[in-house]
């Protein structure tokens, strides 16, 4: 079928056209860092390149639904829309997420069909494990090796017997395909090996790619079987343990974990998850106390441990926690269900929702994925402009969900919701700059208008309008792109040095060298990483997280919840360990009834280390740094393979700027 294509005179006037990158270079480094793919000449995509590829592959997608129902394409409408868009997103007025940007219009979508990849994140309940018992643990890993964040519960616990392997009958060979669904084969080998007593079975590794070789299509290179193996080895004790009783809470979720550490994506990516339990039971409140559980310290750090919150409950035991590690966060289930955005009322037409993804952003069914796409309300003029931006990231991810997955489960539910979710970053900015009651009237007159085109839209590929349209995510690397704070997050300090690390090969190193950035051997990985350094400043005027107490955070967080989202807003609110800890309780029974999920994480006191990935810095020293830089070009870069992006940024970390004293 023929593809969609951009008027090559429209895309002319961007060849020479430079991207308003964020951050004084370090939008363009992570672009190219991250997002820059290979094209078929050996050469790095320019930023022009990528936006064409992505909103070319938007509308191919279109198009091939339009063309395939006999829906009526219109061929120079499909351009002027697809112009706009690209200027848009060219623009930095809002950005697929980075799933997106690396998939979209590439052999993943366009040859192999694999839509789920331009998922950000999924949700498998265990609740019916004795249904088909391998499953949910195939699908995290299924979806996991396509980049998909997942989160899961230990509703199932109880709910089969883990009978053990049969010794009595010979071993059966398997020999592994090189390929994600021999990886996940291999899985289900395994674990219906125990949970239905069949014969042992052995692993041939032979056919797995060395480390080091391309993974060509997906891109990165190949980890080699190591992790694999390793995986093998590692359930198999689990599974020995728990052999001849019902499935525990803990077996459910080392196994779980287990495939989290061991899916590699691209060498790069390892999985988000997040895990649901009950605030009652201490084995699964214990998960991540080693003292407890000290088989679980190589892998219990792959989730974030929530727990399906009561409303009413009594929160001091869960605060005791939090307290100590940051764990658990909560999520209120009965939220989730009867609101869509909290000033509208209940209208319980998500009842069937039973989770949500890691960042807790989306409420989703069990086999459920959602597309993201991301906004930037500061980096317009208007409320008229971004309305018009509304129309084209809502687009973006309506298009995602007329792509069918390989799962029939997860068809069914995506298929029938079409849900979305449109969210909205730079929040801490745009008060800065125009104040709550700006925002309040950006958010109310956004959601009405992705409604409006919601019908218009549902309307011509004549599929159901969105479930649900719109949330607020941490974000992670895209926001850097535009020069946003990610979410509705303040940031730490207005100047800060953000730090990244590359290969010491990396031919992103010389133009960063040309251009003034401080450059050094990373620590303890002297031989093979480097280290450059990107002063930052936020923006005039904007205070920073640790001026907000934990009670505006909280605020903040249910206005949005109000105003915006009728998925979910993420949230990790901090808070004084010594001051606020008591006011915990407090804060949780209040607005226990005006959100929907959140997450807490203690302040530390404990000092700085070296290449901390986030430093702040005074604006002396701020000053002083941008004076040293040059103009920055990455024209010429050359075979530059990217690095994923990754679901949730698990490398940033809060530092008080302590000024140093001079003896």
């Amino acid at each position: 079928m023929e593809k969609f294509k951009l008027s090559e005179n429209f895309i002319n006037k961007y060849k020479r056209k430079r991207p308003p990158f964020g951050f004084n270079g370090l939008g363009e480094l992570v672009y190219m860092r991250t997002y820059s793919r290979i094209k078929e000449n050996g050469k790095n995509e320019r930023y022009w390149e990528t936006i064409k590829r992505v909103v070319e592959g938007t509308y191919s997608m279109q198009k091939n639904w339009i063309d395939q129902h006999q829906l009526g394409w219109n061929a120079w409408q499909a351009q002027k829309s697809a112009q706009e868009m690209y200027d848009r997103m060219f623009s930095m007025k809002f950005l697929p997420p980075g799933r997106g940007l690396w998939a979209m219009g590439t052999a993943i979508t366009e040859e192999k069909n694999l839509y789920a990849a331009l998922n950000n994140c999924a949700f498998v309940s265990t609740k019916t494990l004795k249904e088909d018992y391998s499953k949910p643990f195939c699908f995290l890993m299924d979806a996991s090796m396509l980049g998909v964040g997942v989160g899961f519960d230990t509703k199932g616990a109880g709910e089969i017997i883990v009978k053990g392997i049969n010794r009595d009958r010979n071993e059966e060979i398997f020999v592994i395909p090189d390929t994600r669904e021999g990886w996940v084969e291999s899985l289900r080998l395994l674990l219906e090996s125990y949970f239905h007593a069949t014969a042992p079975v052995t692993f041939d590794y032979t056919k797995v790619r060395p480390a080091g070789e391309p993974i060509k299509g997906f891109g990165g290179v190949s980890s080699g079987h190591e992790p694999l193996e390793e995986i093998h080895e590692e359930i198999r004790k689990v599974l020995e343990v728990n052999s001849g009783e019902p499935i525990t809470i803990t077996t459910i979720v080392d196994i779980m974990n287990l495939i989290g550490k061991c899916v590699v994506a691209g060498n790069v990516r390892r999985t988000a998850e997040i895990v649901f339990g009950d605030p009652d039971s201490e084995e699964y409140l214990d998960l991540k106390n080693y003292k407890v559980n000290p088989h679980r310290e190589k892998f219990g750090w792959t989730s974030n441990n929530s727990v399906f919150a009561e409303l009413g409950m009594d929160y001091n035991e869960v605060c005791k926690r939090i307290t100590d590690n940051g764990e658990p966060g909560l999520a209120w289930l009965d939220n989730m269900r009867s609101y869509s955005r909290m000033k509208n009322g209940k209208d319980n037409k998500d009842h069937r929702v039973s989770g949500g993804n890691p960042c807790l952003e989306q409420s989703l069914e069990s086999y459920e994925l959602c597309c993201l796409v991301e906004t930037f309300p500061n980096n317009h003029d208007s409320l008229e402009d971004y309305q018009r931006t509304l129309k084209y990231a809502y687009l973006y991810a309506k298009t995602v969900t007329l792509g069918k997955t390989h799962w029939s489960d997860t068809n069914r539910v995506m298929l029938r919701n079409r849900r979305i979710g449109c969210s909205v970053s730079g929040v801490a900015q745009f008060i800065t700059k125009h104040g709550m009651e700006e925002l309040r009237k950006w958010l109310e007159e956004g959601y009405d208008t992705i409604q409006d085109w919601d019908c218009i839209y549902s309307d011509w590929f004549a599929i159901p309008k969105s479930i649900k349209t719109t949330s607020v995510k941490p974000s992670g690397t895209v926001s850097l792109l535009a020069g946003a704070t990610p979410g509705l997050h303040y940031p730490e300090s207005r100047f800060y040095i953000r730090r990244m690390r590359l290969s010491n090969q990396s031919d992103l190193i010389e133009p960063l060298e040309k251009a003034g950035y401080k450059l050094e051997p990373a620590f303890g990985s002297e031989d093979t990483t480097m280290v450059v350094e990107v002063p930052v400043d936020v923006g005039e005027g904007i205070r920073t997280a640790k001026e907000l107490s934990i009670w505006e955070q909280f605020s903040l967080a249910a206005f949005m919840q109000r105003h915006w989202a009728d998925n979910q807003v993420s949230c990790t609110a901090t808070f004084d360990p010594d001051t606020e800890s008591s006011e915990l309780p407090h804060v949780l029974n209040y607005f226990q009834y005006y959100l929907k999920g959140i997450s807490l994480l203690p302040r530390s006191n404990g000092g700085a280390y070296k290449q901390m990935p986030y430093e702040a810095i005074t604006e002396k020293e701020y000053k002083k740094q941008v004076k040293k830089l040059g103009y920055l070009s990455f024209v010429g870069v050359e075979g530059e393979e990217a690095e994923i992006d990754k679901f949730c940024n698990s490398d940033s970390c809060v530092v008080e700027y302590i000024p140093t004293t001079k003896k």
